[in-house]
């Protein structure tokens, strides 16, 4: 675990989460669904553009794909087809939570924090798997990225996000995976943590970071240390 050596001038008072790849291992899973569909069509390539799309809403990865693979690709054919794949494998195999959400959720909640997700997946689709998960209930406020005019990485969902939950951004965590969100994150003005997914940080996202931390697991041990009075250095 990383954070930047700084004495806390003001308290953290509240966590705003991305969802997939921070609260559930779908990064992996819809990369794998894209790949096999891909791979089907005779589609070359697909893994560059499918990592260049993390943390997009689905407007952009659909610009982002006619960008690779040309105006007339049939993206909505292609990605209705891999979502109702992936959609089943979680039907089938269950919903893949990483390590340490509940507790870190519990802590928050139990400790007071203001608790916000802002993720690039429709809202619809954001509730329906916190509902699976049985977390829907640890979230103030729920942003998905059909509720603003521009997603990932411009800051919009962080701003409406911390409006709703009416906390300063400067006094607000935003645990992050992709470096879209990152940059997000950091133009709000909020503290970004990264706990890396399927993308290591660059030294340029590296600048941007509050913190990083390995899993969720170490996010809270950031948290309870951060309560007591210190200067924090780099390990």
């Amino acid at each position: 675990m990383i954070w930047r050596e700084e004495i806390v001038e003001k308290e953290i008072t509240a966590v705003i989460f991305d969802m997939d790849g921070v609260l559930f291992d779908t990064e992996k899973l819809f990369l794998d669904t894209y790949k096999e569909v891909a791979e089907e069509k005779g589609m070359r390539y697909i893994e560059k553009a499918v990592m260049g799309c993390i943390g997009l809403t689905i407007r952009d990865t659909e610009l982002l794909f006619k960008q690779e693979y040309g105006e007339d690709f049939p993206f909505d054919e292609y990605h209705t087809i891999c979502t109702e794949r992936a959609r089943k494998k979680i039907e089938e195999q269950g919903l893949p939570m990483k390590q340490g959400v509940r507790e870190l959720l519990a802590y928050l909640k139990e400790r007071g924090y203001r608790i916000a997700l802002a993720s690039s997946t429709s809202r619809r689709g954001v509730l329906g798997h916190l509902n699976r998960a049985e977390i829907t209930r640890f979230f103030e406020v729920i942003i998905g990225g059909d509720m603003v005019e521009h997603g990932k990485p411009e800051p919009d969902i962080y701003l409406r996000a911390c409006e709703e939950l009416g906390t300063n951004p400067a006094d607000t965590l935003a645990i992050e995976d992709s470096p879209n969100g990152i940059r997000s994150a950091h133009a709000a003005g909020l503290k970004p943590v990264m706990v890396p997914d399927l993308i290591a940080p660059t030294p340029e996202i590296e600048r941007l970071l509050y913190a990083k931390c390995e899993n969720l697991e170490a996010v809270k041990e950031m948290l309870v240390k951060q309560k007591e009075p210190a200067v924090y250095t780099a390990e």
